[in-house]
């Protein structure tokens, strides 16, 4: 197996087209993710995190949506600050 597979998918990926999708798809999981595990571990109802975001239920379905990528800074930053959290974005090379 070669050491350099991912990069390889990488490079196919970016050829096509579909590398910065691809990546913005993951990351999107990623928050969905972990604010779910959030709101689990304080055991915070989705009515009650839309209630303290100032939102409504069917706009924090579309955050924790994992495979809707159409997400404001904005609502995260709600959505962080409703549970205690701070967002950090870094850009890297």
């Amino acid at each position: 197996m070669s050491k350099h597979l991912g990069s390889k998918f990488d490079e196919f990926l970016d050829e096509e087209g579909l590398l910065a999708e691809s990546q913005a798809i993951a990351v999107k999981r990623v928050i969905a993710y972990r604010l779910q595990e959030l709101m689990d571990r304080q055991e915070i109802t989705k009515a009650e995190l839309a209630r303290r975001m100032g939102t409504s239920r069917s706009s924090l379905e579309r955050l924790l949506d994992p495979d809707n990528t159409s997400v404001t800074l904005l609502t995260l930053e709600r959505a962080a600050r409703a549970l205690g959290q701070k967002i950090k974005i870094e850009l890297a090379a």
